[in-house]
């Protein structure tokens, strides 16, 4: 083919408008070239250079040239390709239009033709159906019948009897279901309340899965095969499942709840306690059976003796939550609960039984009662046990008391002390109460101990009181007591049984100092009942000491000795009390005849005339120290606790024969007696009757010099508690002289 021919076969392409990048283009190419043109030309010297230029710039148009016709060529071709296969699609769109249109009509004529058919389709239908119950008719006639007797299986608990029965019947359902379309028979309607009857009989069954165990097995065995058996059918029908089986094991764990948890115990006194030992025996009987008769007539899976287990330990848990939410239980059902919940409960009695199997323990549950649960109980308790305590002790503090009027002297032990039950009562009634809340609970052991000593120290301060009313009565004359001081002498005994027995509520695991509180209330009735006591004494001996010191006492010892007899007499009855506490007695009694002697002295009744006078008080001083210190050494008094022995030192203090020494007595006074004061030297002074102005002021000076001396060891105050008499105002007139 020659290019003429190649010529006419190319695409005419129309003329049209310029394209204004193409002019743009032109204009940056132009004003590219006269750029590099001046650049190259700009020098002389390169014009020479200009041909070459020429030709080769020509040389490279022509290429570029020859490069774009070859593009331009090769898109022609392209495009009439293009073109012709358009052409060719539009041909055989146009044919596939013509076909759909043909199918079209085609399918409008064979929609109206099987509008024409459907009546003969129902037709069919109706045939169909027809056909499959006149097969089935007799089967169906038969089926009122069989409802009835499927209905008496069930009342004759025969229960795998009446399943078969029934499955026939839904099998039959089933067949008729299909053919008909999904249409429900009236035939058939008696089926749902017999298969209900059924699973209700079912669950009758085991519910009572404890008592059929041992009387009639074939029954449960019946009812759990039932369940079991249902538990794998599929039906076409739309119908929910029956879920048997979990109504079954529903049925047994409510039998058991009804059994043995469908009551509480009634509020009363022994109710729950019986209630309780009731569970006690009951509930490993029934775990027994469960394992021995029951657990053989079901599956494996249903892990009868767990599934017993649990059951009784959640239901007994929720009954003892019901217990707690009623009013506040007294203080023997809430230890009984305590108790048996956190030991019987778990222990080898019950739960704990070696007896039982690993599948019945219930240790790793929810305990029966929370940690608040506890909490409120033993609160509980401990309020109602403080309650009781209280009402206890003061019925043994007032028959106690009432006791102390009696024409009787107090009771005495074979010893001869006088004694009371009223400690050792005390003391059982709060022992005997740490010891039962011992059987629950540390905690509980602990509230308990707290409760006894708080309560025991509140029994202390009542008691104390009490006497305090005594004493007051039978002084003031309302209630006169045949024996006031022997009983006083009497409760000093019982003291020292509290104290002396006192450990019995300090067992090992109280902490140190637990009980000072105790042992500081029964510190201070001791020190009240010592106190009544030196009370009355002085009663006694305050008329005597009244005359003393006197001329009839400097020259006759009668004075003293009736003091002494007077004192022998009140402190006989001291042989009753028990060591240490009548040391202490004896002790106080001496300290207290002594500074009733040293207040008679410090009153200023006598000034010796003269230096045989002064001899004569001096060694009455020293008559009257050994008569006392024979005294209570006669009534078991140690010497080395007596207070006598001050007398001796007042006696150095009058026997002085030169007055200017007596700086030094008083010095060596202030030694042995710290809290003599310059009242009671001047007293003494003023006794001597021969003390000048100045030689008072010196002796008095010694008293300033150095420092404070401590008091000897062993050795208590006594001046400090002998009251001085104040001095006589001065008669002297503004302008005479006091000589």
């Amino acid at each position: 083919m020659d290019s003429a021919a190649k010529d006419k076969m190319q695409p005419t392409i129309p003329p049209g408008p310029e394209w204004p990048e193409q002019e743009r283009a032109e204009q940056l190419a132009r004003g590219a070239a006269l750029k590099w043109a001046s650049g190259i030309f700009y020098r002389p010297e390169q014009l020479a250079r200009l041909g070459q230029y020429r030709s080769r710039e020509v040389q490279r148009t022509c290429s570029l040239e020859a490069r774009i016709k070859s593009v331009v060529q090769s898109y022609l071709e392209g495009v009439k390709t293009g073109v012709r296969q358009l052409a060719w699609a539009l041909e055989a769109m146009q044919g596939a239009r013509e076909a759909l249109s043909q199918a079209h009509g085609l399918l409008r004529g064979m929609a109206e033709a099987a509008q024409t058919l459907e009546p003969v389709r129902e037709q069919v239908v109706q045939h169909k159906q027809l056909w499959a119950l006149s097969q089935l008719l007799p089967r169906l006639r038969a089926v009122p019948a069989a409802v009835a007797h499927t209905q008496t299986l069930i009342d004759a608990q025969r229960l795998l009897e009446a399943y078969v029965s029934l499955r026939e019947l839904e099998q039959l359902q089933e067949e008729t279901w299909a053919p008909l379309g999904g249409l429900e028979l009236p035939v058939f309607e008696g089926l749902g309340p017999l298969a209900e009857a059924l699973g209700q009989a079912v669950e009758a069954a085991a519910g009572a899965a404890g008592r059929l165990a041992r009387e009639d097995p074939a029954l449960l065995v019946a009812a759990v095969r039932v369940a079991e058996v249902d538990a794998g059918r599929t039906t076409s029908l739309e119908q929910a499942p029956r879920d048997w089986r979990q109504r079954c094991l529903r049925a047994l764990q409510e039998g058991l709840e009804r059994i043995h948890f469908g009551t509480l115990p009634q509020p009363g006194p022994g109710a729950l306690a019986e209630w309780l030992e009731a569970l006690r025996v009951a509930l490993p009987a029934e775990l027994a059976t469960a394992e021995a008769l029951v657990a053989p007539c079901c599956p494996p899976h249903y892990k009868v003796v767990q599934l017993w287990a649990h059951t009784l330990h959640s239901s007994l848990r929720r009954c003892l939550q019901q217990l707690l939410e009623r009013p506040e239980l007294g203080a023997a059902d809430t230890f009984t609960l305590l108790q048996w919940a956190l030991h019987v409960y778990l222990g080898p009695e019950m739960m704990g039984s070696l007896e039982l199997g690993p599948e019945a323990d219930v240790s790793h549950l929810e305990p029966l009662l929370t940690l608040e649960n506890v909490e409120q109980l033993e609160a509980t308790f401990v309020a109602k046990v403080q309650a009781s305590v209280t009402q206890w002790l003061q019925k043994v503090l007032d028959g106690e008391a009432a006791e102390w009027g009696r024409e009787q002297e107090p009771d005495t032990d074979p010893s001869g002390f006088y004694h009371s039950p009223m400690p050792a009562i005390v003391l059982q009634i709060l022992e005997e109460n740490i010891r039962v809340a011992s059987m629950v609970s540390e905690s509980l052991q602990q509230r308990v101990h707290d409760m006894a000593l708080s309560e025991l120290s509140a029994f202390l301060r009542s008691f104390s009181d009490a006497l305090i009313r005594f004493s007051r009565d039978h002084l003031r004359g309302e209630a006169m007591v045949p024996h006031y001081v022997p009983y006083l002498l009497a409760t000093l005994n019982h003291q020292s049984a509290l104290s002396s027995s006192l450990s019995v509520l300090q067992p090992d695991w109280v902490a140190p100092g637990a009980l000072a509180p105790v042992e500081a209330a029964l510190d201070e009735l001791q020190r009240r009942i010592c106190r009544l006591v030196l009370e009355a004494l002085l009663l006694e001996l305050q008329p005597l000491f009244a005359a003393l010191p006197s001329r009839q006492w400097l020259s006759s010892p009668e004075l003293l000795e009736g003091v002494c007899e007077r004192t022998a007499r009140f402190c006989q009855d001291f042989r009753h009390v028990r060591n240490p506490a009548v040391q202490l007695l004896l002790a106080e009694a001496e300290r207290t005849v002594v500074l009733q002697y040293l207040r008679a002295l410090m009153q200023g009744r006598l000034v010796c005339r003269g230096a045989d006078e002064r001899t004569q008080a001096a060694e009455r001083l020293r008559q009257d120290a050994a008569q006392l210190r024979e005294l209570f050494l006669g009534l078991g008094l140690e010497e080395s606790v007596q207070c006598a022995p001050v007398l001796l030192a007042l006696r150095e203090l009058l026997n002085l024969r030169d007055p200017t020494l007596l700086g030094l007595e008083v010095a060596g006074l202030r030694q042995q007696f710290p809290d003599v004061s310059e009242e009671h030297v001047s007293a003494l002074l003023d006794l001597r009757g021969d003390v000048s102005r100045e030689q008072r002021l010196a002796a008095l000076s010694s008293l300033q010099v150095g420092p404070q001396p401590s008091p000897p060891t062993g050795r208590r105050a006594l001046f400090s508690l002998v009251p001085t008499p104040a001095p006589p105002p001065s008669s002297c007139l503004p302008s005479g002289s006091c000589a």
